[in-house]
């Protein structure tokens, strides 16, 4: 293998010192995706679609067992029905992404690219809703978005298309959608921490930060190494807001006609950007094992002379461990050495390597992707070691990251010290009056935001750090992607 090919893999920026430029040369090298022809467009190649494909498939199989149907809905949406919650249009006309039509009977209708489904969805719920035995009604969709406000493009995290998936739910009243709100922000957390490996914060937003349309928004809100917040998901209870303008009635038991409450919820292809934030190192990706679409990966240590016997070797180890993703590398032109790279670009989380030393001592190393330890194991016991590895990493990383998140949160109980905890790239923990002075001046002043008011009432300690009037609540701050 040539000096260029091995140089190929390395990467030449380092995640404490130039994150952006890490963060972008770990998403192309390791071949999650790459940017597209059109302007502010991605291309998810085989693993990023993998890694999505494993996260749909666990948030689907939850939502599933509490009575969701997935469903599909056009991706062209008629202007008037944005039109229908003022709020609503006003919050996503600066995305809108308008279709050009040419046919007479398109004239005078205007269609925009799907920015979020509510109106297209709740149009058709109208119909489909007639009485409270059609209640709850739980439909998602797994789909593409377009908003086009994106200027600096950024994988995964910011693009003008990108994938999610959305729920929408009626219910007979607004406890019932308070509950689901709170029920899917829990699934959401589980995801996030039992998945993902990642820690969030779960709270309400401001009223300056709530999704438009919503009577509230409950937030996840993880800390990348970069001092910047993400929002992982959202979940919000819409009250009747959309339910009248869409007509959205039913005839309850009493025999009276009502409006419908409503939910809606989402997360989106931005938690791989997450994942790649939160776990990668400089020498690559860091896959939790639950989500990693090659967990086990068993390279053999090839010599001219044992070939055959090392490659035979390696596929019956490979056989044995099935009830894992595992794969054999067996690929002759190129080295051992060259894989192991490769491997750890992509982020497996363990590695078997395979010599003919370890043949003759019936063994195999494993080698942990979150550790870089080294552990000779024998052949007897593969199964079961590689179970307990896989489940130690998943719990190492969830521990590290946990640990990151409570080093990346300080209290700063004055202005100047919320000043310099975001200056240093920190989650300041604040009092906060409740006054949307106080809010726009720390925007304005440090481009922070408050990024949740927890569900659970924190303990004040002390007097609103902008203005030093009366603690109303204690939020979290920081800037944001």
């Amino acid at each position: 293998m040539s000096q260029d090919k091995e140089e190929l893999l390395g990467l030449k920026f380092r995640k404490d010192k130039e994150f952006p430029d890490w963060y972008n040369e770990l998403v192309l090298k390791s071949q999650l995706a790459e940017y597209a022809p059109v302007k502010g467009c991605m291309t998810i190649r085989p693993l990023g679609y993998a890694i999505w494909e494993n996260i749909q498939s666990a948030f689907d199989k939850m939502i599933k067992e509490s009575g969701h149907q997935n469903a599909y809905f056009p991706f062209f949406i008629p202007e008037r029905f944005l039109k229908k919650e003022a709020e609503h249009f006003e919050g996503f006309s600066p995305e809108l992404a308008y279709v050009a039509t040419g046919t007479d009977e398109d004239k005078g209708e205007k269609y925009i690219l799907r920015p979020t489904s509510e109106t297209i969805m709740y149009d058709t719920f109208s119909r489909w809703i007639r009485s409270w035995r059609d209640l709850p009604l739980k439909i998602n969709q797994w789909c593409n978005i377009v908003r086009w406000e994106t200027k600096v493009t950024r994988l995964f995290l910011r693009t003008k298309e990108f994938l999610w998936q959305e729920g929408h739910t009626a219910h007979a009243t607004s406890l019932e959608a308070e509950e689901e709100a709170l029920y899917i922000s829990g699934l959401y957390k589980k995801l996030m921490e039992d998945y993902l490996s990642i820690p969030v914060y779960v709270g309400k937003k401001s009223e300056r930060e709530k999704f438009p349309g919503a009577l509230y928004t409950i937030t996840h809100e993880a800390m990348m190494p970069s001092g910047r917040a993400l929002q992982m998901g959202t979940s919000h209870h819409l009250g009747q807001n959309f339910s009248r303008p869409f007509r959205i009635r039913f005839r309850d038991k009493d025999e009276k006609e009502k409006y419908v409450w409503q939910t809606s919820w989402g997360i989106s292809t931005r938690l791989l950007g997450a994942i790649v934030m939160v776990h990668g190192d400089d020498n690559g990706l860091v896959l939790p094992p639950k989500l990693a679409p090659v967990q086990v990966v068993v390279v053999p240590i090839i010599f001219e002379k044992n070939k055959r016997k090392v490659i035979s070797k390696a596929e019956s180890i490979a056989k044995k461990l099935d009830k894992f993703r595992v794969h054999a590398d067996l690929r002759e032109e190129y080295s051992a050495g060259w894989k192991f790279n490769e491997w750890e670009m992509k982020g497996v989380p363990i590695r078997l390597e395979i010599g003919p030393n370890d043949i003759k001592k019936k063994q195999a190393i494993l080698v942990r992707r979150d550790t870089g330890e080294k552990i000779p194991t024998k052949e007897t016991k593969l199964l079961k070691t590689v179970q307990l590895t896989l489940e130690q990493i998943q719990k190492n990383m969830l521990t590290r990251a946990r640990k990151f998140l409570k080093q990346s949160t300080k209290d700063a109980k004055t202005y100047d010290g919320l000043k310099e905890l975001i200056k240093d790239g920190k989650m300041a923990r604040i009092n906060w009056c409740g006054d949307p002075g106080c809010e726009n001046k720390i925007n304005e002043e440090t481009t922070a935001t408050i990024r949740l008011i927890p569900l659970k009432k924190e303990k004040a300690f002390g007097k609103c750090a902008v203005c030093e009037k009366k603690t109303k609540d204690v939020v979290y701050v920081a800037k944001a992607y």
